[in-house]
């Protein structure tokens, strides 16, 4: 069967920090001292806060809405030190899609809060708002059901050991809302790392895990996870009609 895919990205996220004020000047100039790869871009006029900085500074002279598109191109995730009524404007004429748009997060100017407001749970942008919110001693603000309800991931499920996801996309869809509302998940895992649950937390009660798919009491389970190496014969797709997402671990080299 051929069915549309999420490729996995492997290459290390570029990050840039945007500040336009005094005080958010200062809070990037800190986090950047924590993230010596992160590129920085600021208003001239308080370039001088990062002179004490390795990370590579872009100081403009012009509006910051004239930096969004080469900011969009040239980075995976965006930490804007501005405010968040103002990165929607900005960002509002160069979205495409969450498969394509950089993660955008926004911190407020007094730290205390760490907010993905775009791409946070494809694009990347929740975990590095968790990882930045660390940093500096914020509290990062997700609002993704997965992420908050400390569940399966569906459509980015086993991404860091190098997973692929094979389903169409409305099966992605209907699992993934049946995961978040808490109905009986089967996950069934034939192949692939058993290091795939990443959480601090337990693995919520509502997800029964098997080995073999032929375990599945299909009439149980509102959908079924299954990771495997084997063939997925249309009829099987058919018979689960959108219960079903297959995951395809890297083959392993002798």
């Amino acid at each position: 069967m051929s069915n549309p895919s999420i490729q996995v990205v492997a290459n290390t996220p570029r990050v840039c920090l945007v500040a336009i004020t005094k005080h958010g000047a200062a809070q990037a100039a800190r986090l950047a001292a924590d993230l010596p790869d992160a590129a920085i871009c600021t208003s001239a006029k308080f370039a001088a806060t990062f002179s004490d900085v390795a990370n590579p500074v872009r100081a403009y002279d012009g509006a910051l809405r004239d930096e969004i598109a080469p900011l969009f191109a040239d980075y995976d995730q965006i930490v804007f030190f501005v405010s968040l009524g103002a990165v929607v404007r900005l960002i509002a004429p160069h979205l495409r899609s969450k498969d394509e748009d950089p993660g955008i997060i926004v911190v407020d100017d007094a730290g205390q809060y760490v907010i993905p407001v775009l791409s946070g749970h494809v694009g990347g942008a929740n975990e590095w708002s968790e990882r930045i919110a660390d940093l500096i001693g914020a509290a990062p603000v997700l609002t993704t059901a997965s992420d908050v309800g400390r569940t399966i991931p569906v459509d980015i499920l086993g991404r860091h050991l190098g997973w692929r996801v094979e389903a169409p996309k409305i099966n992605i869809t209907r699992v993934s809302a049946h995961v978040v509302n808490g109905e009986p998940i089967a996950f069934v895992q034939e192949a692939g790392s058993p290091d795939w649950w990443t959480r601090p937390t337990p693995l919520p009660d509502t997800i029964h895990r098997f080995e073999r798919f032929e375990d599945v009491d299909l009439d149980k389970h509102a959908a079924v996870l299954w990771v495997t190496h084997a063939e997925v014969p249309q009829e099987q797709w058919d018979a689960l009609h959108e219960r079903l997402v297959v995951y395809r671990p890297p083959q392993e080299t002798v």
